[in-house]
């Protein structure tokens, strides 16, 4: 039987099991996501310390030490303990309530937020080196401010040594750290309801 990340992290009871099972697809998927993104082919565009410490800094950025949480940042903890700990760090500092942004859109210019913008403590940003820090302040946009996320950004990544392929990666490693941690809410939620 394959390991299932999102029953781990939710702690997930027979009947929240069941609860799954009735969407078995959307199930697989997402640990098969899960195992693409963390357990890949080819690491040759992200090293998969840099996944782990970027996953524990994404997930950590609700504010709060959740579950999903505290998953990634023990799984960073143990690829890299002393950036991982600047890492979690930078994620309790970069931690606010979002999302922001400028609409470009006439009809939606009421819903525009403004909100402080990320970029790593000089110590964490020499701690951690160039590639890395621009990774942390990458998620941090995607994170709270994806609307404003523009050419200019995959540039600023594209300068600090990643590859277009490392930046899509990192960017749909983002995206599905946001999903997940969605759905393991959920289910904590189901499972106390119960």
């Amino acid at each position: 039987m394959t390991t299932d990340t999102v029953d781990i992290i939710a702690g997930v009871t027979p009947e929240l099991d069941a609860l799954r099972r009735r969407r078995p697809v959307t199930r697989e998927q997402l640990q098969a996501s899960f195992d693409a993104l963390f357990h890949p082919v080819s690491v040759a565009h992200v090293s998969q310390v840099e996944r782990e410490l970027v996953a524990a800094f994404a997930t950590r950025l609700a504010g709060d030490a959740d579950a999903t949480g505290t998953f990634y940042a023990d799984r960073a903890l143990a690829a890299d303990s002393s950036r991982a700990a600047i890492v979690i760090a930078e994620a309790a500092e970069a931690a606010v309530s979002g999302p922001f942004g400028v609409y470009t859109e006439a009809g939606l210019q009421a819903e525009n937020t403004d909100g402080e913008r990320y970029l790593p403590s000089a110590a964490a940003a020499d701690a951690l080196g160039e590639r890395l820090a621009a990774a942390l302040a990458h998620t941090h946009l995607l994170v709270f401010r994806p609307r404003e996320a523009s050419a200019s950004d995959i540039e600023r990544l594209l300068d600090a040594g990643w590859s277009a392929d490392g930046v899509v990666t990192l960017s749909q490693l983002v995206s599905f750290l946001a999903f997940q941690q969605r759905v393991v809410a959920g289910l904590r939620v189901l499972g106390a309801a119960a």
